[in-house]
């Protein structure tokens, strides 16, 4: 009866979700999207602070100090939980001990354009480009450590081709230098990249998750280009400091497949890229489980440190 209480009662106050990357960024954007449509849901305000700083690091490990009641959660994604236990070499928190999964609401791949002037129109012949001269197959990013980057070096681990990484402090730079010609190539965030390949000033060559992305129909994936088994996507979702109790775990995740069954939700997360998703706590959990270790191999064979 008191856990039934408990739960009836929860939420009944302002609940705070914490995002690790400054306002307008892709994180942001899509966390803002669905907590304007969880507040009504819940019936309560869910508020985005934003608190960045290394990576992420400052906001996850933020909200694994909080109390676990349910009104602080965070913006949890492939940084916090995935890649950045294998860039820092001591994180403040631990991923997997002090957090409770809620659900993963939204993924977006990364993409690999080229400047139009290169003649290459699909992945196999950018390959044979790349290796006919590797001087010349320099490929920028939005940074070191950023998914972009990772997403070259699990390419390159996989399949030995001799990229070289251009890094650079944001993936708009980078797009520029690609549409100057001043770099052949860049894996840019679905984002950045899709005004240009619409507008026709970048060619597409590939994107990095498994499935294709619905923004992009007629790009095939690099594992359907002969890369087997790539699979990169950035992705967002929710999880709580541990110890929050399994009938706010349930009652958040619950009200987050209602927010994500609007209309008008998947609408607007189609617009910046994203596909939603619905997974349980139990599978996000499992899924986190196994990005750990993929990226910490990816990492220490290409030798990546964070700034």
């Amino acid at each position: 009866m008191s856990s039934s209480a408990r739960a009836e009662d929860y939420p009944n106050r302002a609940i705070r979700v914490v995002v690790g990357f400054a306002a307008g960024g892709n994180i942001d954007t899509s966390t803002r999207i669905v907590t304007r449509r969880l507040s009504d849901v819940l019936g309560v305000p869910v508020v985005v602070e934003n608190k960045p700083g290394a990576g992420g690091n400052v906001a996850a490990d933020g909200v694994a100090r909080a109390q676990p009641d349910g009104y602080t959660i965070l913006a949890c994604g492939a940084t916090s939980h995935g890649a950045n236990s294998a860039l820092f070499a001591k994180l403040p928190y631990d991923p997997v001990k002090d957090f409770v999964p809620i659900s993963m609401f939204g993924t977006v791949p990364n993409v690999l354009v080229v400047n139009p002037s290169i003649p290459v129109t699909t992945y196999r012949q950018f390959a044979a480009w790349s290796k006919a001269d590797p001087a010349r197959a320099n490929v920028g990013t939005a940074g070191l450590g950023t998914s972009q980057h990772l997403s070259i070096e699990l390419l390159k681990s996989m399949t030995g081709l001799p990229l070289t990484h251009i890094p650079y402090k944001g993936g708009a730079p980078a797009l520029a230098d690609v549409l100057s010609g001043q770099i052949p190539a860049m894996v840019a965030g679905m984002a950045t990249a899709l005004p240009s390949i619409t507008a026709g000033k970048v060619r597409a060559i590939a994107v990095t998750s498994q499935k294709r992305s619905q923004q992009l129909p007629n790009v095939p994936t690099l594992a359907e280009a002969g890369v087997a088994g790539y699979d990169v996507n950035n992705w967002v979702g929710l999880c709580a400091p541990a110890g929050l109790s399994s009938d706010r775990v349930a009652k958040l995740y619950t009200a987050l497949q209602t927010t994500m069954n609007s209309t008008d939700v998947q609408k607007s997360m189609a617009g910046i890229g994203y596909e939603p998703v619905k997974i349980s706590p139990t599978e996000l959990a499992a899924f986190i489980q196994k990005e750990i270790p993929k990226w910490q191999k990816v990492v220490r064979e290409a030798g990546i440190q964070a700034e």
